[in-house]
């Protein structure tokens, strides 16, 4: 990427006109329907990096899907930053459309005003954390209750003869209102912004019960974002009402999600309107709408959504090459005055563009600004990802307000963030993330032996319901059975260490996949050098993740296959299908950079450029009790030396996902960090703590680390060593849970007390069958008694089948020398404690255990 003009036919041109701002910064885009599963699934650190305002979700209790039961998210979701949980009432009933009891029409209202009472007389329990709670009567009700089918009130769409609906919408606005005064009420969560709506607002206007919040989904394009927010403002006026808050509480299509590139394009829009909105829930709960991989990972699109929740101050025009246009060029930008710092995001199309900054104030900037540029690449559904990629790091000058970032090889599956701060401070510009890569399409390579199948076209514009796939299609033929052979003929630039990431899947319920779990394939170089790869499962057909491996590789041509068999490491079990090969040159030095002024402050911290000798363009002053967080990138669950980098003589405390590890140290600490995202902070215990940036470096031998299987544990009841080929030394422990009698417990050691992480390697395939288009995997759970204390409660989430392990790491308080870990499992009853979920929705049983790992969460004495 180079910031110079280039040469040949017009380029596009995204306008960021920073003298025209438009209201304050909103953050409504990040909410989620269905994206929590429950406390841990995800967990609390990849809600709070990804900022969502609002969730939406299921009624208590309820048995349309396993997990989101509301009132349990709750207070997890307020802690992680959340401001309101929307209740699906309607979710309380199986099927969709809503299968609810009764008759006659009257019969099913009465009993689903019954389910109404019951959830409003539990979230009246809640003390202050009712105050977070959004009430939704009826979901889509044209298609469900009050629409023409089999299930509907009368057989009758509302919006051809509207009293039923009305009357309905009435007697439960009042009987929420009777019960609680104070609660907040939202509809009428329409499919679309129908023209009926109005006649809905008339009636409610007139007989008082207008909604505190008005609901309908957007799954249809981002300019119907723009479109139908407006024409809504104009109804408010039309009718004398309002203006109310508003959230489209669905939008985007599975084309659109997990892909950065589609996704920036609708935040866009929603972030312009200043309404808030929740991903849609196509798939399986818990993941934040294909944003988050596992308990901890995060995938592209949740860094995404992590840096648009990181804008600040207020946003600013931007005038896009095609307005309003989907599957073109469009972008969001902010300007912090007080930081002094521009921020936009951008994306959705390949090949050049320029990024004009406008209006560029030489007050706030000066003469030269400092310009950082990253890429947000698509990492698959299920595919982890490392933070955006430095692409950019350099010194501009502002003629005539302006500074234009000229850029070349745009990927229109990738979004992109451009920061402009002020420069002249003489920080040294930083080299890009990576040196060179390529793309190589399964689709254009070369495949010998049986079975092949080229497959596609997969999602596009005009198949929006089908799942995003890069160049449109994949390969199959590496199955059980098979003797193909999969071969990309690769060049690269020079001698060296490369990353080969295989993007592929395997969906966890095809019949070849059932049996063997995560289908393991054979790479060789040139014919040489044979491993063995473990594919990503998935929970449909088409759902990407990657499995990456490193390679030694010298200037010139080679052969990179993959094998359905090996003469020295065996056959291919399983049936996977291939999307891509990227091959990788990365820097030699793996340390990863968060600059603190980019950073999240709080507690009056401050930007500021005045330090000469700082590695970026500004460094964080924290004041005592001011803290710079920063968002931190972990490969695996396991020790990483962290250093925070200060100038002066200012003193700090460190904390890690929560968890206060020490004082802030002028050197290198080893530090426990888990699997994907980490949450990390320093808090300003001085009158003036200046930090610089924070630095996280692999290490491997400081923190004292020793692991236990699970099969050498002391089993009691149903609990039983069990076989599995892919477990540690091929067995785990299965059977803990359906009562405490049924358990596992290791003994382990500790050098020392204190804080030590639980690294538990787990596996969990329990999946029922679904009454619709999602999959609906159950999380099962562990409760884990440290030393006979009380149980803690640990979610594990689907690894979507059961000899697939994954690690879930948490923290625990070890005593000097021996200490017992006992695990057990029960199903949880319904929120009043007198029922259980009939339908399979709450496991009573544990994960598999294939062993687990202590390690301290930091060092006792001195740094390294």
């Amino acid at each position: 990427m180079d910031a110079v003009a280039a040469e040949g036919p017009a380029r596009e041109k995204l306008t960021i006109d920073l003298g025209t701002e438009t209201g304050p910064f909103h953050g409504g885009a990040s909410g989620t329907l269905y994206g929590l599963y429950g406390d841990g699934v995800p967990s609390r650190i990849v809600v709070e990096g990804m900022y969502p305002r609002t969730v939406t979700t299921k009624a208590q209790d309820g048995t349309q899907h396993p997990g989101g039961d509301a009132l349990e998210i709750l207070p997890p979701f307020v802690a992680a930053g959340g401001k309101d949980v929307y209740v699906y009432l309607p979710d309380f009933y199986r099927g969709f459309p809503y299968e609810w009891p009764g008759a006659t029409g009257e019969e099913r209202l009465a009993g689903h005003l019954d389910v109404i009472r019951r959830q409003v007389e539990h979230v009246l329990t809640l003390g202050e954390l009712r105050t977070h709670v959004v009430y939704v009567p009826f979901n889509e009700p044209e298609g469900n209750m009050f629409g023409e089918g089999e299930w509907s009130y009368d057989g009758v769409s509302w919006r051809t003869e509207p009293d039923h609906y009305f009357a309905a919408w009435e007697a439960a606005h009042r009987l929420i209102k009777d019960l609680d005064p104070d609660a907040r009420v939202a509809g009428p969560n329409t499919c679309v912004l129908y023209p009926e709506v109005r006649d809905f607002l008339e009636f409610a206007k007139s007989h008082d019960v207008l909604p505190d919040i008005v609901t309908w989904h957007e799954l249809s394009s981002p300019a119907e974002v723009r479109t139908n927010v407006a024409k809504y403002r104009e109804l408010e006026r039309e009718l004398g009402i309002g203006p109310l808050p508003v959230n489209i509480n669905e939008y985007a299509h599975n084309y659109h999600l997990s892909v950065p590139g589609q996704m920036i394009q609708w935040i866009a829009a929603i972030e312009e309107s200043k309404v808030d909105a929740d991903l849609a829930y196509w798939n399986i709960a818990g993941n934040l709408n294909d944003s988050a991989v596992e308990a901890n990972k995060a995938n592209g699109q949740w860094w995404l959504y992590n840096a648009y929740g990181q804008l600040t101050g207020n946003t600013v025009r931007v005038v896009a090459p095609h307005p309003n246009e989907q599957y073109t060029l469009q972008g969001v930008a902010a300007l912090d005055r007080s930081k002094r710092q521009a921020r936009a995001l951008f994306g959705g199309t390949g090949g050049t563009a320029d990024i004009v900054f406008e209006g560029v104030d030489a007050e706030v900037f000066g003469p030269v600004v400092h310009a950082r540029f990253v890429e947000i690449p698509w990492t698959g559904q299920v595919g982890d990802s490392a933070p955006p990629l430095r692409l950019l790091d350099e010194e501009l000058p502002v003629h005539e307000g302006k500074v234009t970032l000229s850029l070349a090889d745009l990927d229109a599956m990738s979004a992109y963030q451009a920061i402009l701060s002020p420069g002249g401070n003489g920080a040294v510009p930083l080299p890009p993330a990576v040196r060179w890569r390529r793309t190589y399409e399964a689709e254009d390579a070369t495949y010998t032996g049986g079975g092949y199948s080229k497959n596609g076209p997969e999602g596009s514009p005009s198949a929006v319901d089908r799942f995003a796939t890069s160049g449109g299609y994949h390969v199959g033929g590496l199955r059980t059975g098979s003797d193909g052979v999969l071969a990309f003929d690769v060049e690269v630039p020079e001698d060296g260490t490369y990353d080969l990431v295989v993007f592929a899947g395997s969906h966890n319920l095809a019949d070849l996949v059932r049996e063997q779990g995560p289908t393991n394939v054979f790479l060789r170089v040139d014919g040489e050098d044979p491993r063995e790869l473990r594919l990503p499962l998935g929970y449909k057909r088409a759902v990407w993740g990657h499995t990456d491996t490193r390679v030694e590789l010298t200037a010139g041509r080679h052969r990179i296959t993959l094998a359905a068999q090996d003469p020295d490491l065996g056959l291919t079990k399983g049936d996977a299908v291939v999307d891509k090969l990227d091959v990788v040159l990365r820097e030699k030095d793996q340390t990863a950079l968060y600059d603190a002024e980019f950073a999240d402050l709080g507690g009056g911290a401050r930007v500021s450029h005045a330090h000469c000798g700082a590695s970026g363009p500004g460094v964080a002053v924290l004041p005592w009790g001011g803290t710079v967080t920063f968002w931190a990138y972990a490969a695996d669950d396991g020790e990483a030396l962290v250093t925070v980098d200060v100038l002066g003589p200012g003193e700090g405390v460190l904390s890690v996902n929560g968890e206060e590890v020490g004082r802030v140290e002028r050197g290198a600490v080893p530090l426990f960090l888990a699997g994907g995202v980490n949450k990390i902070t320093v808090t300003g215990s001085s009158d003036r703590l200046i930090v610089d940036r924070l630095r996280v470096a692999p290490s491997r031998g400081l923190l004292p680390t020793t692991v236990y299987p699970a099969e050498e544990g002391l089993l009691t009841g149903a609990a039983t060593v069990t076989g599995y080929p892919y477990a540690t030394g091929g067995k785990a422990v299965d059977g803990v849970g359906a009562g405490p009698a049924n358990a596992l417990t290791l003994t382990v050691t500790a050098d020392r007390a204190g804080r030590h992480a639980l690294t538990i390697r787990y596996s969990n395939g329990e999946q029922p069958p679904s009454t619709h288009y999602n999959p609906d995997p159950v999380c099962r759970h562990a409760d884990v008694s440290v030393n006979g204390a009380p149980a803690h409660r640990v979610l594990f989430p689907t690894t979507f089948h059961f000899n697939n392990f994954w690690n879930l790491s948490l923290p625990v308080t070890l005593r000097p020398g021996l200490n017992t870990l006992t695990f057990t499992a029960d199903e949880l009853p319904d929120f009043a404690g007198d029922t259980r979920n009939e339908f399979g929705g709450r496991s009573a049983h544990a994960p598999v255990i294939d062993q687990v790992t202590v390690t301290p969460l930091a060092p006792e004495e001195a740094p390294v």
